[in-house]
Protein backbone atom coordinates (compact mmCIF):
# COMPACT_ATOMS: atom_id res chain seq x y z
CA UNK A 1 0.00 0.00 0.00
CA UNK A 2 2.94 2.58 1.18
CA UNK A 3 4.89 1.49 -2.51
CA UNK A 4 1.58 2.71 -4.62
CA UNK A 5 1.10 5.52 -2.59
CA UNK A 6 4.16 6.61 -2.95
CA UNK A 7 4.68 5.76 -6.68
CA UNK A 8 1.36 7.90 -7.32
CA UNK A 9 2.98 10.83 -5.32
CA UNK A 10 6.32 10.17 -7.33
CA UNK A 11 4.24 10.49 -10.67
CA UNK A 12 1.99 13.27 -9.99
CA UNK A 13 5.59 15.29 -9.15
CA UNK A 14 7.40 14.48 -12.20
CA UNK A 15 4.09 15.69 -14.64
CA UNK A 16 4.30 18.53 -12.85
CA UNK A 17 8.56 18.91 -13.70
CA UNK A 18 9.23 21.46 -15.88
CA UNK A 19 5.53 23.16 -16.00
CA UNK A 20 4.68 26.73 -15.34
CA UNK A 21 2.87 27.62 -12.92
CA UNK A 22 1.27 31.15 -12.78
CA UNK A 23 0.89 33.40 -9.27
CA UNK A 24 -3.16 32.13 -9.11
CA UNK A 25 -2.11 28.62 -8.83
CA UNK A 26 -2.07 27.25 -5.09
CA UNK A 27 1.61 25.46 -5.51
CA UNK A 28 3.06 28.96 -6.29
CA UNK A 29 3.71 31.92 -3.88
CA UNK A 30 1.04 34.01 -3.17
CA UNK A 31 0.16 36.84 -5.28
CA UNK A 32 0.27 39.24 -1.51
CA UNK A 33 3.66 38.07 -0.57
CA UNK A 34 6.40 41.05 -0.91
CA UNK A 35 8.43 37.88 -2.06
CA UNK A 36 6.24 38.29 -5.39
CA UNK A 37 8.15 41.05 -6.91
CA UNK A 38 12.01 41.03 -7.52
CA UNK A 39 14.56 43.71 -8.16
CA UNK A 40 17.93 44.00 -10.16
CA UNK A 41 19.01 44.58 -6.63
CA UNK A 42 18.01 40.90 -5.55
CA UNK A 43 18.99 39.44 -8.62
CA UNK A 44 22.53 41.08 -9.25
CA UNK A 45 21.61 42.10 -12.90
CA UNK A 46 19.62 44.54 -14.33
CA UNK A 47 16.09 43.21 -15.14
CA UNK A 48 14.83 43.08 -18.96
CA UNK A 49 12.59 46.38 -20.21
CA UNK A 50 9.87 44.35 -20.95
CA UNK A 51 10.98 41.16 -19.23
CA UNK A 52 13.42 38.92 -17.54
CA UNK A 53 13.90 35.02 -17.15
CA UNK A 54 15.56 33.79 -13.76
CA UNK A 55 17.06 30.50 -13.40
CA UNK A 56 18.34 28.59 -10.04
CA UNK A 57 21.35 26.56 -10.47
CA UNK A 58 23.79 24.77 -9.09
CA UNK A 59 27.05 22.57 -9.71
CA UNK A 60 25.21 18.87 -9.32
CA UNK A 61 22.26 19.67 -11.22
CA UNK A 62 22.30 17.84 -14.93
CA UNK A 63 19.36 20.24 -16.59
CA UNK A 64 20.92 23.48 -15.33
CA UNK A 65 23.26 23.30 -18.50
CA UNK A 66 20.58 22.75 -20.85
CA UNK A 67 18.06 25.42 -19.11
CA UNK A 68 20.57 27.61 -19.36
CA UNK A 69 20.97 27.29 -22.73
CA UNK A 70 17.40 27.35 -23.90
CA UNK A 71 16.61 30.25 -21.78
CA UNK A 72 19.97 32.21 -23.14
CA UNK A 73 18.67 31.42 -26.58
CA UNK A 74 14.57 32.74 -25.85
CA UNK A 75 16.22 35.98 -24.06
CA UNK A 76 18.51 36.62 -27.48
CA UNK A 77 15.37 36.22 -29.93
CA UNK A 78 13.29 38.71 -27.65
CA UNK A 79 13.68 42.66 -27.56
CA UNK A 80 13.63 43.59 -24.02
CA UNK A 81 14.02 40.28 -22.31
CA UNK A 82 16.92 39.59 -20.12
CA UNK A 83 18.38 36.33 -18.77
CA UNK A 84 20.01 35.88 -15.35
CA UNK A 85 21.49 33.00 -13.81
CA UNK A 86 21.83 32.61 -10.17
CA UNK A 87 23.54 29.85 -8.18
CA UNK A 88 21.48 28.86 -5.63
CA UNK A 89 24.17 27.77 -3.06
CA UNK A 90 25.60 31.36 -2.96
CA UNK A 91 21.92 33.07 -2.96
CA UNK A 92 20.38 31.21 0.02
CA UNK A 93 18.37 34.09 1.42
CA UNK A 94 17.17 34.17 -1.88
CA UNK A 95 16.06 30.83 -2.33
CA UNK A 96 14.71 30.60 1.15
CA UNK A 97 12.52 33.65 0.49
CA UNK A 98 11.41 32.02 -3.07
CA UNK A 99 10.66 28.56 -1.54
CA UNK A 100 13.75 27.34 -4.34
CA UNK A 101 14.17 23.88 -3.34
CA UNK A 102 15.32 22.25 -6.42
CA UNK A 103 17.55 23.03 -9.44
CA UNK A 104 16.70 24.31 -11.96
CA UNK A 105 14.06 26.36 -10.76
CA UNK A 106 12.91 29.00 -13.83
CA UNK A 107 11.00 32.59 -12.77
CA UNK A 108 9.54 34.24 -15.37
CA UNK A 109 8.98 37.97 -14.25
CA UNK A 110 7.32 40.79 -15.66
CA UNK A 111 8.97 44.28 -16.61
CA UNK A 112 7.92 45.52 -12.85
CA UNK A 113 10.05 42.10 -11.63
CA UNK A 114 6.69 40.31 -10.68
CA UNK A 115 6.51 37.27 -10.50
CA UNK A 116 4.45 35.75 -13.73
CA UNK A 117 5.31 32.13 -13.94
CA UNK A 118 7.16 29.51 -12.06
CA UNK A 119 8.73 26.01 -13.57
CA UNK A 120 10.94 23.40 -10.93
CA UNK A 121 12.57 20.81 -13.45
CA UNK A 122 13.69 20.93 -16.95
CA UNK A 123 11.30 23.07 -18.95
CA UNK A 124 10.04 22.21 -22.46
CA UNK A 125 10.61 24.92 -24.65
CA UNK A 126 7.42 25.59 -25.75
CA UNK A 127 6.34 25.99 -22.10
CA UNK A 128 8.95 28.62 -21.49
CA UNK A 129 7.34 30.00 -24.90
CA UNK A 130 4.25 30.43 -23.79
CA UNK A 131 5.14 31.69 -20.25
CA UNK A 132 7.05 34.38 -22.01
CA UNK A 133 4.63 35.38 -24.92
CA UNK A 134 2.14 35.84 -21.70
CA UNK A 135 4.25 38.46 -20.12
CA UNK A 136 5.40 40.60 -23.45
CA UNK A 137 2.42 40.27 -24.97
CA UNK A 138 2.40 37.51 -27.70
CA UNK A 139 0.30 36.05 -29.23
CA UNK A 140 0.23 32.18 -29.21
CA UNK A 141 2.68 31.45 -32.41
CA UNK A 142 3.88 34.79 -32.80
CA UNK A 143 7.41 34.87 -31.29
CA UNK A 144 8.70 31.80 -32.52
CA UNK A 145 7.72 29.50 -34.96
CA UNK A 146 10.08 26.59 -33.98
CA UNK A 147 7.79 26.56 -31.16
CA UNK A 148 5.20 24.06 -32.50
CA UNK A 149 7.56 21.82 -33.99
CA UNK A 150 9.57 21.04 -30.66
Amino acid sequence: MVLAVASAAGFGMRRRQGRFRSLGEAAVLPSAAPDAVLTAADLGAPLGARGTLVQFSSEVCAYCGPTRELLAEVARDRDGLAFVEIDATERFDLTRRLRVFSTPTVLVLAADGSIAGRASGRPRKSDVLAAVGTVLGEVAGEGDSEAAGE
